[in-house]
């Protein structure tokens, strides 16, 4: 199943106690079902992260989050945006989301990242090193990962992990979708066309007709037709009429939509769509706590533009 229309949930800061927290998130992803959204994505984080809260802000666990909403919901793909590979040994992470695909009926989306957030990792003891450090590991954490997602087992010995007959039974299907964030020209774009069915680009409106371009010149240096890695961007929604450009910070004026429904279908329409980008996550920031209809609003405004029935 295609990702054109997914909802992002950023942060559990709703102004409840703990007891409401988690009927919120479930409220959220139901209301994004209901709406016809084909996806539902929570970060891979511990801690909020700058610019949406403090460090202290309440931040759930993704894959125990994701389990549960599959329990919650019926239709909707469930994954994180993305999942930080620093943070689990490979072989935890492809029993994770076979675990989440068999508890889901066959709705888990796989995304992976390097992990960037260098706080998270000094301060709960992941190692952190080098961003060429940190692409080195995926590469081969992808090597154990994909082949153990195939039924296959896999033994490496690698420069950061070792397996000896590594296998994830049971397994729901022998595909599941697999998704990249980012836009790195240079690594994150090529392995995405190397190995993805998806990439999340995450830069500014004004750099997404650039960033499909390379996509198509990278799918087509291996042989690979563009059509079939599919994008989408990650846009940060303020769905509130009372919101102005003054008030959203200038690190985000580039990746953020705003106002009413109508305003922030439009804004999505030629800021991405026109650019060629296939499809659009909402990453829905919280105004005062969850309000209930903003999303279902966007949703039936952009349903017909992106061809979802």
């Amino acid at each position: 199943m295609a990702i054109k229309l997914g909802l992002q949930i950023p942060n559990f800061s709703y102004g409840t106690g703990v007891p409401e927290l988690f009927p919120t998130v479930i409220a959220q992803a139901q209301e994004a079902e209901a709406a016809g959204f084909d996806s539902v994505f929570v970060m891979d984080h511990f801690y909020q992260l700058p610019g949406l809260g403090a460090p202290e802000e309440p931040m759930l666990e993704a894959y125990t989050a994701l389990g549960a909403l599959a329990t919650a919901t019926e239709r909707v793909q469930l994954g994180t945006l993305v999942t930080g590979n620093s943070y689990r040994n490979p072989t935890l992470l492809a029993k994770a989301i076979t675990t989440l695909d068999v508890v889901s009926q066959g709705r888990a989306i796989l995304g992976i990242g390097t992990g960037w957030f260098e706080l998270e990792h000094d301060s709960l003891g992941y190692e952190f090193g080098t961003f060429t450090d940190r692409f080195n590991k995926l590469d081969e954490a992808l090597a154990i990962i994909l082949p153990m997602l195939r039924g296959e087992r896999v033994s490496v010995e690698g420069t950061y992990y070792r397996t000896n007959e590594a296998f994830a039974n049971p397994r729901f299907r022998d595909h599941i979708p697999l998704m990249i964030g980012g836009s790195g020209e240079k690594k994150t774009i090529p392995l995405a066309a190397r190995y993805f069915d998806h990439l999340n680009i995450i830069a500014g409106f004004d750099e997404l007709p650039r960033k499909v371009q390379v996509v198509k010149d990278r799918c087509e240096e291996i042989g690979r037709d563009p059509s079939t890695l599919e994008t989408s961007v990650l846009a940060i929604a303020l769905i509130d009429e009372n919101v102005t450009p003054d008030m959203i910070p200038d690190d985000f004026k580039q990746q953020a939509v705003f106002g009413s429904p109508d305003q922030i279908a439009d804004q999505i329409k030629t800021k991405v769509l026109d650019a060629g980008v296939d499809g659009v996550i909402l990453s829905a920031a919280t105004i005062n706590g969850y309000k209930p209809g903003g999303v279902t609003a966007v949703a039936e405004l952009l349903k017909p533009v992106l061809g979802l029935g």
